[in-house]
C-alpha cells in the first residue's frame, strides 16, 4: 500500500516536499491556504493573516545559479538576481515542469495535526483542514511541515517606552508594500537587517529623511563581487570552505573581517557590528553604503524611548518630528495547528530540530520540517536537500541514532553557532557543511577525489568553482543526468544575463583562468600549513 504524505505550505519547500515523495513512490497531498503557489514570493498589495508578506522590490540575494532546484537551472535569459515577480516564474515553471500542481489541495487551511493513539507503533497523524468552510479528516504515514518562518512579525513596539504616546503611525514591516505614501514624511526604520535596509534606501527616494536604528550593527555585502561577479558564485566554493577549517580561528577572523571590510569601512559608516569578527548575517545592499555617504539616510543607535513625536536614542542624541516608524524586526516561529506544541519547540529562536528537520523526540520519524534553517546559501537547494534527506529517513533507508545522540548533535551545533554568531536573532549554519552533511547520509555528496581521477574537468569546477546545487545531482538517489553539463554551464548562463551589448574583448572568460590560479594558491597555503604545523 503506498504511503500518503501530508504537505502543509504550497511554497518553494512545499513544492520541493512534493517533488521528493513522487521520487520515492510515496503519495504526496500539499495543502494551501491560498489560490497559488509560491509562498513567501507570491506578491499580495496587502499583508494578510497567516501568510508571508513582502514589499513589491524584492529581490534575491542569491544568483539564478545558486538558487535553483538542483535538476531545474533557470532559462539563461533570466537576469542573475531576480524580483520576486521573475523568482514566482521560476516556481510557476518548475511546478508544471514536474505536474506537481494536481497534487496540492488550495484554498485549504490546515486546522490541527494530532499523533493517532497508535502513533508508537505507526507513526500516523491525524490532519484536520478546512476548505470554504468545510471541515474534514484524515489520516497520513508522514508530515511534511513547509509553512516556512516569515509568517508571524516580531513586533516588540509595547517594549518600547512612550511608544503609546507617539502621535505618528508606527508598524511592522511585513505592511510595508512600497514608497508611495511616504513622500516629504521623515521615517525612523527599526532593524540593520536585509528587509530593513532595503525599505530604508527605497524610501531614501521618496522621504524628506530616513533614519535607521541598528541595536548592533551588521555587515553589508554587495550582491556585486570580485570583477563584477555575483558574490556567491565567487565565495561560496568547497575550496574556500576547506580554508576556513583548517585555518587557525585568528587568521579567518582576520580574513573575515578584511573581507567584509574590502567594498567600504564599516566603522566610517557606523555600520560595524559590536563584535566584529561574530560572522553575523551579512545584509545585502548595493545602494545602503552611498544613501548614507549622500545623508538621504542617516544610521543611529537603538531606541531609547519615543516621545509624541519623537525618538530618543541610546547616545542621547534626538529626532525631533518623526512621521512613521517601521520595525524591521524580523520574525518568531509559531505553528499553531500543532496539536502537542511541545514537538515543534522553539528554543534561542531556533526550533529544536535533528539536522535542523526532525523533531527529536518523536517515537516514529515521520514528521519533517522544511525550510527553516538559515545559512549564507539560498533556500531552495537547502530546502530541496531536507526534503531528500527526511523522505529516505521516513522510509527506513537511513537509520537515525538515539533520542540522547540528536539532541547532543542538536547542542553541538547550536554551541557552533552561537560560539561563531553570538547572541544573534538569526543564528546561521555554514552552507556546504550542511549540505554536505545531510548528502552524504543519503549518498549524494560529490565524490571529489574520484572526479579528479576520472573526469578532472568537472572536478576543478566542483571543488573550486561555486558549490552549485546541481552537485547534488551528480550521483546516488535522485541522480540528473544534466547536472554535468549545468555545472560546466553555469558560467556561460551568469554571463549571458549581463553580456547584452557585442563588445569585442580578448579577455578570457573567468573560470578558467581563475581556477588556475586558486589552484597554484591553494598548494602553498597548503604547504605554508604544513611548515607551520
Amino acid at each position: 500500500m503506498v504511503q500518503r504524505v501530508a504537505i502543509i505550505g504550497a511554497g518553494v519547500s512545499g513544492l520541493a516536499s512534493i517533488k521528493a515523495c513522487l521520487e520515492e513512490g510515496l503519495e504526496p497531498i500539499c495543502f494551501e491556504r491560498s489560490d497559488d503557489i509560491g509562498g513567501l514570493w507570491q506578491f499580495t498589495d496587502s499583508a494578510v493573516d497567516g501568510r508571508a508578506s513582502i514589499y513589491r522590490s524584492v529581490f534575491t540575494n542569491s544568483c539564478k545559479e545558486m538558487t535553483c532546484f538542483s535538476d531545474f537551472p533557470f532559462p539563461e535569459d533570466f537576469p542573475n538576481y531576480l524580483h520576486n515577480t521573475k523568482l514566482q516564474e521560476y516556481i510557476q515553471m518548475f511546478a508544471k515542469h514536474f505536474d506537481l500542481v494536481k497534487y496540492i489541495k488550495f484554498k485549504t487551511l490546515v486546522i490541527r495535526v494530532k499523533k493517532r493513539p497508535d502513533f508508537t507503533i505507526t507513526g500516523q497523524w491525524d490532519v484536520v483542514t478546512e476548505t470554504d468552510g468545510k471541515v474534514e479528516s484524515d489520516v497520513f504515514d508522514g508530515v511534511m511541515v513547509c509553512s516556512g518562518h516569515h509568517v508571524y512579525p516580531n513586533f516588540p513596539a509595547n517594549s518600547y517606552a512612550g511608544i503609546e504616546k507617539f502621535k505618528g503611525r508606527f508598524f511592522h514591516s511585513r505592511e510595508y508594500k512600497g514608497a508611495e505614501n511616504f513622500k516629504g514624511k521623515k521615517v525612523l526604520v527599526i532593524g540593520l537587517g536585509n528587509s530593513g535596509c532595503d525599505i530604508a534606501v527605497e524610501l531614501s527616494n521618496t522621504a524628506s529623511q530616513v533614519y535607521l536604528s541598528s541595536r548592533s550593527g551588521s555587515w553589508v555585502m554587495s550582491r556585486v563581487w570580485d570583477n563584477g561577479y555575483p558574490w556567491d558564485m565567487v565565495t561560496i566554493n568547497r575550496f574556500d570552505n576547506f580554508l576556513g577549517n583548517i585555518l587557525p580561528t585568528a587568521i579567518t577572523d582576520w580574513l573575515y573581517v578584511k573581507q567584509m571590510n574590502k567594498w567600504f569601512d564599516h566603522e566610517n559608516y557606523s555600520l560595524m557590528p559590536l563584535n566584529r569578527t561574530l560572522r553575523k548575517e551579512p545584509v545585502f545592499n548595493d545602494e545602503l553604503p552611498s544613501c548614507i555617504t549622500c545623508g538621504t539616510v542617516v544610521v543611529k543607535p537603538s531606541v531609547k524611548e519615543f516621545t509624541e513625536t519623537s525618538a530618543i536614542f541610546q547616545d542621547g542624541t534626538v529626532q525631533e518630528d518623526l512621521d512613521y516608524v517601521i520595525f524591521a524586526t524580523g520574525y518568531s516561529f509559531a505553528y499553531p495547528f500543532m496539536d502537542d506544541e511541545s514537538i515543534l519547540k522553539c528554543r534561542d529562536n531556533t526550533v529544536t530540530l535533528y539536522k535542523s528537520i526532525l523533531p527529536p523526540k518523536l517515537e516514529k520519524p515521520t514528521m519533517g520540517v522544511i525550510g527553516l534553517v538559515q545559512s549564507l546559501g539560498a533556500t531552495i537547494p537547502t530546502a530541496d536537500i531536507q526534503t531528500r534527506w527526511f523522505i529516505r529517513v521516513f522510509k527506513g533507508f537511513c537509520k537515525l541514532p538515539s533520542e540522547s545522540s540528536m539532541m547532543d548533535d542538536i547542542d553541538e551545533k547550536m554551541g557552533k553557532k552561537l560560539k561563531w554568531y553570538g547572541q544573534s536573532d538569526t543564528l546561521q549554519t555554514d552552507y556546504i557543511t550542511y549540505m554536505d552533511e545531510l548528502a552524504s547520509v543519503i549518498g549524494v555528496k560529490p565524490n571529489v577525489p574520484l572526479l579528479f581521477l576520472t573526469d578532472p574537468k568537472l572536478a576543478l569546477q566542483v571543488y573550486f568553482g561555486p558549490c552549485s546545487p546541481y552537485q547534488f545531482r551528480l550521483m546516488g538517489p535522485g541522480k540528473w543526468d544534466g547536472a554535468r553539463n549545468a555545472i560546466l554551464t553555469q558560467w556561460d548562463r551568469t554571463l549571458k544575463a549581463t553580456r547584452t551589448r557585442v563588445v569585442h574583448s580578448s579577455q578570457n572568460s573567468f573560470p578558467l583562468f581563475a581556477l588556475l590560479k586558486i589552484l597554484v594558491i591553494s598548494l602553498l597555503l597548503v604547504a605554508i600549513f604544513m611548515v607551520f604545523n
